[in-house]
């Protein structure tokens, strides 16, 4: 079965309510794409507590620095399309091996758990380097979708 990939931002969500989207997806695995996963203003997204709250409910959780954002722009990018400097910084950081071997481990890891979603911060998913690993992986003929409520 081909890995199914969902995607989702904890925003201001109660954590109740974040672990019942992910049931309603069937989500089996949680892939923390946050660079610094915590929240001063959300504790229960802080790394720790977001793994503990998910093991409660028999879903697992993965931090994949690798794959976090804010990455700055190379001074020579070639993405110059991107009007956003994040953006534009993570479109710069995809063409590197660490982001390539980083969303094949992504993949395999998807194939193994079943539905997984990879998950940050931002509530919608085209203001988020999300949308970024999503175009990437569905033009590699992965099956993306984006939970929103």
């Amino acid at each position: 079965m081909a890995a199914q990939i969902r995607t989702i931002g904890h925003s201001t969500r109660k954590i109740d309510i974040f672990i019942s989207l992910l049931e309603a997806n069937r989500i089996k695995l949680v892939v923390d794409v946050r660079k610094l996963p915590g929240s001063k203003r959300y504790p229960q997204f802080n790394k720790d507590a977001l793994a503990a709250s998910l093991d409660e409910r028999g879903i697992a959780y993965e931090h994949f620095p690798e794959l976090g954002g804010r990455r700055k722009p190379k001074p020579d990018s070639r993405n110059t399309a991107w009007r956003n400097a994040s953006f534009r910084g993570y479109a710069d950081y995809m063409e590197t091996g660490e982001f390539r071997n980083a969303a094949e481990r992504l993949v395999d890891l998807a194939n193994g758990a079943g539905p997984t979603a990879i998950m940050c911060a931002e509530a919608v998913w085209w203001s988020c380097h999300r949308a970024l690993i999503a175009d990437y992986l569905k033009a590699r003929g992965v099956e993306v979708t984006h939970i929103i409520d």
